[in-house]
């Protein structure tokens, strides 16, 4: 009932940028936070960042400093504008909302992936 459609991915080399997007469509009334992850082959899916309802802004180590986590609510969409980018941030890059539908349940829903790959 709720589908988030991410664009943005892509093949960049070190030091270069990216910006991802992830939009939310369906019966929403409210979201209440969207996050970024990431999973790189062979390895555990991770949060990369997280936006609050109110814009409150949550970051893994590794990418402090060099990526940026945005909203549009009035879109119901999410951004993730990554800088500097090293060859291992090389992940797909999954997005994940949580909010109310207009049926009063709590949904959570994820996005189909996007590859990021940094390399020269």
């Amino acid at each position: 009932q709720v589908q988030l459609v991410e664009s943005g991915g892509g093949l960049v080399q070190p030091g270069g940028s990216l910006r991802l997007s992830c939009a939310a469509s369906g019966s929403i009334i409210s979201i209440n936070f969207m996050r970024w992850y990431r999973q790189a082959p062979g390895q555990q899916r991770e949060l990369v960042a997280h936006v609050g309802s109110a814009g409150s802004t949550n970051y893994v180590d590794s990418v402090k400093g060099r990526f940026t986590i945005s909203r549009d609510n009035a879109k119901n969409t999410v951004y993730l504008q990554m800088n500097s980018l090293k060859p291992e941030d090389t992940a797909v890059y999954y997005c994940n909302a949580v909010g109310l539908t207009t049926t009063k349940s709590i949904f959570d829903s994820w996005g189909q992936g996007t590859q990021v790959t940094v390399s020269s």
